[in-house]
């Protein structure tokens, strides 16, 4: 087994030790999980450094792709128990990774995070162009968003294609992957327009081209 191979079973039994505390994953077996650090790499080919995984939860897809990659990594969380499980982790992991403890609307107006990253990955968001408004203003011009999506709901291609448009980005491409899974990878055109991200909740409750 390699190094990283090694550090990928161990950050799984990690998750799955601390999922016995808290909600990390529904994933209850090694073999449950497995699925989740494949889908985790499928994002690899489009990292650049330096890179933010935003809503990183568990380290979904931050931890996996940074243990194969090496890049400079920033693993953004809101919630503290899931930061300091992700803390307590790369530092197990003995992975050289920052994790910030902050929204997403409020890190992406910090100038320590705005516009400074080349890649940023974002899951857990209901909506794409509500997941690009959270990523755009941590990219530098230049930068690359990768949305891990599923199937496309209705009207979504438009939708963000107007929020891009919006944000100073341009959607590049669509990836498809196993199933209806995809990525959609959007690109950082210019500076991010003042007025984004907006306060906590508003991507989600109005998203932009909507």
């Amino acid at each position: 087994m390699s190094a990283e191979e090694e550090r990928l079973a161990l950050y799984t039994r990690l998750v799955l030790a601390a999922n016995a505390q808290f909600n990390l994953t529904g994933a209850k077996t090694e073999a449950e999980f497995a699925p989740h650090i494949a889908d985790s790499l499928t994002v690899l080919l489009y990292i650049r450094a330096p890179y933010i995984d935003i809503g990183s939860g568990a380290g979904l897809p931050g931890i996996p792709v940074a243990i194969t990659s090496g890049a400079e990594t920033v693993l953004l969380e809101a919630t503290q128990k899931k930061a300091r499980f992700l803390t307590e982790t790369i530092e197990a992991l003995g992975l050289n990774i920052r994790v910030v403890s902050a929204r997403a609307e409020d890190a992406g107006r910090d100038p320590l995070w705005r516009e400074q990253f080349q890649s940023a990955t974002i899951r857990a968001v209901a909506s794409a162009p509500a997941a690009l408004e959270l990523a755009a203003p941590f990219l530098a011009t230049g930068g690359l968003a990768v949305l891990q999506r599923g199937p496309a709901e209705p009207g979504e291609a438009e939708a963000l294609s107007l929020a891009a448009g919006e944000s100073a980005c341009k959607v590049e491409s669509e990836v498809q992957l196993d199933g209806e899974r995809r990525l959609v990878l959007i690109r950082k055109t210019g500076p991010t327009p003042g007025r984004f991200p907006r306060r906590s909740g508003v991507a989600q409750k109005r998203p932009l081209g909507g």
